[in-house]
C-alpha cells in the first residue's frame, strides 16, 4: 500500500539531506591545489603526507621532487611553487632574505639521518669499518654543491680521515635519490644515502647500513618555507599547519627523522 508523505515531512527530509550532504562536502568546499617543491630525500614521507591532507582537508598538494639547490635556482628565476620543504635550513633562510619568501612564516619539519647504505646483505658493517678497510670501486654521494646530504657525507669523511683516500672513488649523483639509484642497482656498492630512504615502519628494509653518528656532520636541519606565490593561498597555509600535526609528524618519524 502506498504511503502518502506530506509536503512539511518531504521537506524535513529533504533538508535534513541537503545539511548531511554539506557537512560531508565541507572540507572540499573551499578545496585549493598547493605545488610544493620536495626535497629529495623527503620523496617517501611527503607522499603518504600528501594523500593524508588531501583525505583530511580536501586540498591537494601537487608534488615535485629534486635537489634543494636546483629548487633554488628554479624559485630565483620565477618558477610558481608555493611551499618549498628544503633539505637544509640555509636555503630557506636565504629565499627569505632576498624577498623570495614570507619572513617568519617557516619553520623545522624534520631533522634528518645519514646512513652508510649497500644494497648487499653484511656488507655494510655496524661501525662503518668498510669506509677504512672495504676493497670497493666506487662510493655513491649526492652532489655536496646541490644537495645537504652530500655535504653531511664530505664532512664525515673528512672527521673519519678517509677523504683524500676516498676521493678517487667518488660518484656523484645529482640528488640524494639519483645517488639511492646508484646503489640499490648496483653501479655503486655503498653510498651514503639519506636514512628515509632506507627505512620502513622503523627499521631498514634491505641490504646493510651504517647509521653516521651526528656528531660527523653538521645537522640537517630541514626547513619549510612559504614562497611568495602562495602567501594567499589557503590550501599552502593548510599545508604548512598539517606538516606540524601528530598524523604528519608520526609519518616523518616513522621514516627515521627527528623534530
Amino acid at each position: 500500500m502506498a504511503r502518502n508523505i506530506s509536503a512539511s515531512s518531504f521537506s524535513a527530509v529533504t533538508g535534513w539531506g541537503l545539511a548531511a550532504l554539506a557537512t560531508l562536502c565541507a572540507p572540499c568546499a573551499h578545496a585549493d591545489t598547493v605545488s610544493v617543491a620536495v626535497a629529495a630525500n623527503f620523496t617517501a614521507p611527503m607522499q603518504k603526507i600528501a594523500a593524508a591532507f588531501e583525505a583530511d582537508t580536501g586540498h591537494k598538494a601537487e608534488l615535485s621532487f629534486g635537489a634543494t639547490g636546483k629548487f633554488y635556482a628554479q624559485i630565483t628565476h620565477g618558477a610558481p611553487f608555493q611551499v618549498l620543504l628544503a633539505a637544509d635550513d640555509t636555503t630557506p633562510a636565504r629565499l627569505e632574505r632576498e624577498g623570495k619568501a614570507v619572513a617568519n612564516a617557516g619553520f623545522t619539519y624534520a631533522i634528518g639521518a645519514l646512513v652508510l647504505w649497500s644494497a648487499q646483505p653484511g656488507y655494510v658493517d655496524a661501525q662503518g669499518a668498510v669506509l677504512q678497510t672495504g676493497d670497493f670501486k666506487h662510493l655513491a654521494i649526492a652532489n655536496p654543491k646541490l644537495a645537504p646530504y652530500g655535504l653531511a657525507a664530505v664532512q664525515a669523511m673528512d672527521k673519519l680521515g678517509v677523504a683524500a683516500r676516498l676521493q678517487p672513488r667518488l660518484v656523484q649523483g645529482e640528488n640524494i635519490a639519483q645517488t639511492f639509484q646508484f646503489v640499490s642497482t648496483g653501479n655503486a656498492p655503498l653510498g651514503f644515502v639519506a636514512l628515509s630512504q632506507v627505512m620502513v615502519d622503523g627499521k631498514v628494509a634491505q641490504g646493510s647500513a651504517w647509521q653516521v653518528p651526528s656528531q660527523l656532520h653538521d645537522p640537517i636541519r630541514q626547513d619549510a618555507a612559504l614562497l611568495l606565490p602562495g602567501k594567499d593561498s589557503a590550501a599552502a597555509a593548510a599545508l604548512l599547519k598539517y606538516l606540524r600535526g601528530d598524523k604528519a609528524r608520526a609519518i616523518i618519524k616513522g621514516y627515521g627523522y627527528g623534530f
